[in-house]
């Protein structure tokens, strides 16, 4: 019983946390470097920016900003090009057109 309680702590823990985000200063204190596109067709994520830390979702594009890293679950730098961005993303005006265009990325914001 006390494993089971232990696993579903880290679990829930784990899941408030999923699209927390911090956006840090320097690209060497960064999780992933992400660039904004001008076009939706260009992103490999469509991010919509949720106003609650209670409706970010698991990996699905709704991000909450935290003000503090410790309380991140991805911490990211914005770049100045294109070239040299883990991911690019592009933000959407409604939560319903949040989500992946490029699966093969998913696995960085894990």
């Amino acid at each position: 019983m006390k494993k089971w309680i232990i696993g579903m702590t880290l679990f829930f823990g784990s899941y408030t946390q999923a699209q927390t985000i911090y956006s840090v200063d320097y690209e060497s204190q960064s999780t992933v470097k992400v660039f904004v596109v001008k076009y939706e067709s260009q992103a490999d994520l469509k991010v919509y920016k949720v106003k609650y830390e209670s409706q970010v979702g698991d990996n699905n594009g709704k991000w909450f900003f935290v003000d503090y890293a410790s309380r991140a679950k991805v911490k990211v730098f914005f770049v100045d090009y294109e070239s040299r961005a883990d991911i690019k993303i592009f933000f959407v005006g409604y939560e319903s057109q949040a989500g992946w265009r490029n699966n093969n990325k998913r696995h960085l914001l894990y």
